[in-house]
């Protein structure tokens, strides 16, 4: 490893150490290849020098890259993403021969496997800035309940970092999210996969499986807290939610974290019909509408985390124009101010133009 200041970093070069701010907010981790926007960001937070590895990362020529490849199709051709997506297979095959050996033997569910499983998958070196992106752009439809489950126990383990939780919380937090949704097992294939609208009993049915969950996980020794959570996890802040319509101080913390995390997975990563939604079109919503319905400390950090990952990034407005984050607006934080060649946009002051896609 050898120290090199900023301006002379390269693409490829790959990190030695996790860099942060002045805060000590992590700007970038350890083990994250470097290219343009990241050697970018690290100027804009007047970072002076970083250790790098001794050894390059192969980056492919942009010439190899046709101007026309989305942002999503890049991700996909980068070697973090190949060895990201091959760890997560082999992650969501493990987590679920635990899962479906604990429902035949629930006292057998081992907690320390599971939470050894994502570590493995989140080791220093692959929980860079764009996680939540290759989250967004898995395509592995078969075993949907799984594979919820694990994005679910991964961003919960990010989210519980970045509300600085204890390293038994975070533990809590990520089989929170694992084991959430297990109570899906338990109901009807051709309810949960239904593509078209539920029946009314059908609604009904797939609103047991939170009751479902939780009377599986009380035969597996599991912590209250993750019981409640997986109880919980459709319960909202304004008293909206099921099975018991709770209200606010009535349902469990880690409940209340699982929740953003399951519904911002759920309106993020691709579908069958649809490519993975825009996290600001998510991030839109959950601003206008999350506020009443999620515990606003919990939110407003989880959205504020989100956004920050995205600054120096060249994104499509609603207009068509591309151009690229420079100002994250703390009060709108789905509409920061774009930079378009020498113009400057505040999203925040224009109501009928939006972030339509990162590209």
């Amino acid at each position: 490893m050898k120290k090199v200041n900023i301006s002379e970093l390269a693409p490829g070069m790959v990190l030695a150490e996790d860099v942060y701010d002045l805060n000590q907010h992590l700007i970038l981790p350890r083990g994250l290849v470097l290219s343009d926007h990241t050697i970018t960001k690290l100027e804009l937070y007047s970072i002076i020098n970083v250790r790098i590895e001794e050894k390059r990362a192969e980056m492919p020529r942009e010439d190899a890259i046709p101007a026309d490849t989305s942002y999503s199709q890049r991700l996909k051709l980068t070697s973090e993403f190949q060895n990201f997506e091959v760890k997560y297979t082999t992650a969501t095959s493990i987590f679920k021969a635990i899962v479906d050996d604990s429902l035949k033997h629930p006292a057998k569910l081992d907690a320390k496997q599971l939470i050894q499983n994502i570590e493995s998958l989140l080791s220093t070196k692959d929980k860079h800035v764009n996680v939540f992106d290759m989250l967004h752009n898995m395509r592995q439809l078969a075993d949907a309940t799984y594979v919820h489950c694990m994005n679910v126990g991964i961003i919960c383990n990010i989210f519980a970092h970045w509300l600085h939780m204890t390293p038994e919380e975070i533990e809590i937090a990520t089989l929170s999210g694992l084991l959430h949704d297990i109570g899906k097992l338990m109901i009807p294939n051709d309810i949960l996969s239904k593509a078209g609208k539920l029946t009314d009993w059908e609604y009904r049915i797939m609103q047991t499986h939170p009751r479902e969950g939780y009377e599986m996980l009380l035969s597996a020794n599991v912590d209250r807290r993750i019981l409640n959570a997986a109880y919980m996890h459709h319960e909202r802040c304004d008293g909206a939610g099921y099975p018991q319509r709770l209200r606010a101080d009535q349902i469990e913390p880690f409940a209340k974290l699982v929740a953003i995390a399951d519904v911002y997975d759920a309106m993020t990563c691709a579908r069958l019909y649809r490519g993975a939604m825009c996290p600001f079109k998510v991030i839109a919503v959950l601003e206008d509408e999350g506020l009443q319905k999620y515990d606003p400390q919990y939110i407003l950090t989880f959205l504020k985390n989100i956004v920050d990952t995205y600054l120096l990034q060249s994104v499509r407005l609603s207009n068509g124009e591309v151009g690229q984050i420079v100002f994250i607006n703390p009060n709108k934080l789905s509409r920061p101010t774009i930079r378009i060649k020498e113009k400057y946009i505040d999203l925040s002051t224009q109501s009928n133009l939006y972030i339509d896609s990162v590209v």
